[in-house]
């Protein structure tokens, strides 16, 4: 199968994907595409519904777990400007998909713009933390998307109100949409107050990872009520290991693969600690990792 010529700029071959994820494990992309403008990433769902090819959006890599074989379609990166700016208009706040969710934080912060702050330190990109409808103290980020710029499979563009993407906890009916942008409706509040907050949740969120936290990811959601943390305690699975994965001692809502490690690994150990979970509380934790 041969790349279009008029993509061939934008899109390689066989890329490995195992450097782009927070984990580093897994096999190639069959085609990786970054597009540098919208007209080119319809041209990318053309060609793929032409030819068969699945496509998946690769955000900042920090939810996701590929496996060895790699993905067989095209991964698509949004991270060129014209799917990853930030532009304020009054109490607006229009972002692109692809930008990190921490610069989304910081433009607002900056420009005394309130309601995104409690989110700073969660890595990601704006497109995934909406799509799974990222949380943190408390409220969700969908509580301050006015509404959210999508592309559908035959290259159409439509917008999605904050009714229609159907935010509740930790999840979305955006997934299998391809985000383009989404606009927050924030509030006008003091910078330096604002400044200071962020300022102390980043440290605090930041002495909460692990002391080993170069190849990391959290792989579930928490329960209502329930921090994954405290439950996995409770159960004695605090340092679970399997193979070259464990799972942190202090915060072990946090998997860490170490050298050699796989993604067979990361998934026994992610079913053994679902399984316990599940027989000591009742509680069926649910993924927040996404498995390619």
């Amino acid at each position: 199968m041969t790349i279009p010529d008029e993509l061939l700029h934008v899109v390689r071959a066989d890329e490995p994907l195992a450097p782009l994820v927070w984990l580093g494990i897994g096999g190639p992309a069959r085609f990786l595409a970054e597009p540098v403008e919208i007209e080119q990433l319809k041209q990318i769902y053309q060609w793929a519904a032409e030819d068969g090819l699945s496509v998946k959006i690769l955000g900042g890599g920090s939810n996701l777990l590929v496996r060895e074989a790699g993905f067989d379609g095209i991964v698509v990166s949004l991270e060129a400007p014209a799917t990853s700016g930030l532009a304020i208009e009054g109490n607006l706040l229009t972002v692109g998909a692809g930008a990190r969710l921490s610069h989304a934080v910081i433009k607002a912060v900056g420009s005394g713009l309130g309601g995104l702050e409690h989110l700073v330190g969660i890595p990601g990109t704006v497109g995934g933390a909406v799509v799974g409808n990222a949380s943190a103290g408390g409220r969700d980020i969908g509580s301050v998307v006015q509404c959210v710029r999508v592309l559908d499979p035959d290259g159409s563009i439509r917008t999605v109100s904050q009714a229609e993407a159907g935010f509740s906890h930790r999840k979305s009916a955006l997934g299998g949409l391809s985000v383009l942008d989404v606009v927050f409706e924030l509030e006008q509040r003091d910078i330096k107050l604002l400044t200071k907050r962020m300022q102390k949740l980043w440290i605090a969120r930041n002495s909460a990872l692990p002391v080993e936290h170069r190849r990391i990811a959290v792989p579930f959601v928490d329960p209502d009520g329930s921090p994954v943390r405290e439950l996995i305690q409770n159960v004695g699975l605090a340092g679970i290991r399997e193979g070259n994965v464990s799972l942190d001692h202090a915060q072990p809502n946090y998997l860490i693969a170490h050298a050699e490690a796989t993604s067979d690994e990361c998934l026994r150990l992610i079913e053994r600690v679902r399984e316990q979970v599940l027989l000591q509380t009742g509680i069926d934790l649910q993924l927040n990792l996404k498995i390619w």
